[in-house]
């Protein structure tokens, strides 16, 4: 099935869970959703949702050097502006591009149907998944 733009339906949706993968990707993408954050201000933020919701997803607390590294691949990717600004120091906001917005957006009805699945599926949920590929049962 062709989506219009030249590549199918398929092709398309790898080229979106390329865009996302990596651990950190949507934690990123959910902290600048209410607007631009400061690198600290970011991981901060981050690793409060984290450590206040539980991680289903990872094994500690997000790192300076592995947001960098998220960032810098967003930035690339088109999904965020990374902002210098040497007012009395050196700081360095974050913020989502057009493109980071709508795919943002497009995450939403996807969200949802996660809470669906989960909420008919609770033995197949996400934490059930993360410990078996931990080594529990």
């Amino acid at each position: 099935m062709d989506t219009g733009t030249g590549i199918s339906y398929r092709q398309a949706v790898e080229q979106a869970l390329r865009l996302l993968s990596g651990q950190w990707v949507v934690a990123v993408l959910a902290a600048l959703a209410l607007g631009p954050l400061h690198f600290t201000k970011l991981l901060a933020e981050i690793n409060y949702v984290d450590d206040e919701l539980g991680r289903l997803t990872h094994d500690r607390p997000l790192s300076r050097k592995v947001l960098a590294g998220t960032l810098d691949r967003m930035e690339a990717d088109g999904l965020l502006i990374r902002h210098d600004e040497t007012i009395s120091h050196p700081s360095v906001r974050y913020e989502l591009t057009p493109t980071g917005q709508t795919l943002l957006a497009a995450l939403r009805p996807l969200a949802k149907w996660a809470q669906t699945y989960e909420a008919e599926h609770p033995v197949e949920s996400l934490a059930s998944d993360v410990a078996a590929a931990k080594g529990g049962d």
